[in-house]
């Protein structure tokens, strides 16, 4: 790949599977027809620092950034944040250069670079915990899920590893392309835009949905479904999604990225101290969502979701804020997802070291020294940049 931008092979096996990020369609001949002319304006030290966004309390240390005005303060031009509605549709413009700065979920980052080879990095862990599994209110346990469909954001997701861990413990089988059936007791999978969900669940065209908040908060709110179990409190302090940059940012504005990346990390110590504030803003402009269900997926109290909660003491009813990329992490999450079910390509997974993953994809260099200027890693409630990786469905 040229460092002028992505090629138009990258760019045509994009639009080609598109399919294995979300189960819906991208367009090849739109992601070329705009590429050129978006590279040749990558080195630019003028043009803002574009970042794309869906509205959920994932993205909520780039709009915490924008609104306090901390891209300002670090002297990086920013854009207004553009929200897309589809996580197909925010990759679709990261990857044809469209937006240079996205949150996304780490899976679908690793399909970016070893499905697509696209010339994207990891830069820093955008958040932690945060998303739950929803289910209607007359499912009382997993295993009621039996004949069922349930909703996932896409097939490359923390989600659709995380709930078919779920599912397995339960004596479930999750299935892709057939009808689920009770008696043989199958879950079918089911892609969705996370904006979508809510109204299946209340039409009973699904039994539940695995999603980032605030969309299982409005499902309380609206009495039309329940969290039943957090991911959080099945993978500790996983990462949902992180914080990706394009290569051209990186290589041709490397001041811009580095400020960006302060900016970030601030943002994301700010919000994990105002959780109540940090709604407000989100509410105000940033996301569709009322403020009191923003505010409650931010603040959400174990005390009154003890039935989602197996391992209390990990407090994965909580979104938090811990921008360093753990090894370790990468590590366990392409093993698991080589064990996943997809309807999607999957064979970029074959024979890759996890470890080397680690290192091709993630870049922790900007997010190390954005976390000092911030105050050390027990400012995110760290205590180093090892840890050993803690799952239990």
């Amino acid at each position: 790949m040229s460092a002028g931008g992505p090629s138009r092979r990258v760019l045509l096996r994009a639009g080609a599977g598109a399919a294995a990020l979300t189960g819906l369609g991208w367009g090849a001949g739109s992601l070329y027809a705009d590429s050129q002319q978006e590279a040749r304006g990558a080195a630019d030290p003028e043009r803002p620092v574009r970042i794309g966004y869906l509205p959920i309390t994932d993205a909520s240390p780039l709009l915490v950034a924008h609104a306090n005005g901390y891209y300002e303060d670090a002297a990086v031009p920013v854009a207004d944040p553009v929200l897309f509605r589809s996580w197909s549709s925010l990759s679709e413009a990261f990857v044809a250069g469209k937006v240079d700065a996205i949150h996304l979920l780490m899976p679908m980052a690793l399909y970016m670079r070893y499905g697509l080879r696209a010339d994207v990095r990891i830069t820093a862990w955008n958040h932690t915990n945060g998303s739950a599994l929803t289910v209607r209110p007359d499912v009382a346990e997993i295993a009621d899920l039996a004949g069922e469909s349930v909703a996932i954001p896409a097939w490359w997701s923390v989600h659709n590893v995380v709930v078919q861990k779920l599912l397995r413990s339960a004596g479930l089988t999750p299935v892709m392309r057939e009808n689920p059936s009770r008696a043989r007791r199958t879950v079918a999978l089911l892609p969705m835009a996370p904006s979508d969900m809510l109204p299946a669940l209340n039409n009973g065209v699904i039994g539940g949905y695995v999603v980032a908040d605030p969309f299982n908060a409005a499902a309380e709110a609206r009495q039309v479904g329940h969290i039943h179990r957090f991911l959080g409190d099945v993978w500790r302090d996983h990462a949902c999604c992180v914080t990706m940059m394009r290569g051209e940012l990186l290589r041709n504005r490397p001041a811009h990225a580095a400020g960006f990346m302060d900016a970030l990390v601030r943002a994301q110590a700010w919000a994990r101290q105002n959780r109540p504030e940090t709604a407000a803003l989100l509410a105000a402009g940033y996301l569709p969502q009322p403020r009191p269900v923003i505010e409650q997926a931010l603040t959400y109290s174990a005390a009154a979701h003890g039935d989602a909660l197996h391992h209390p003491d990990w407090h994965g009813e909580r979104l938090d804020f811990r921008p360093y990329p753990y090894a370790s992490f990468t590590e366990e999450l392409v093993r698991a997802m080589q064990d996943t079910v997809v309807d999607a390509p999957a064979g970029f997974l074959d024979g890759l070291d996890p470890a080397l993953v680690h290192r091709e994809l993630v870049d922790d260099t900007l997010v190390t020294r954005s976390i000092e200027k911030a105050g050390g890693l027990a400012a995110f409630g760290m205590t180093g940049t090892t840890r050993t990786e803690e799952i239990s469905a």
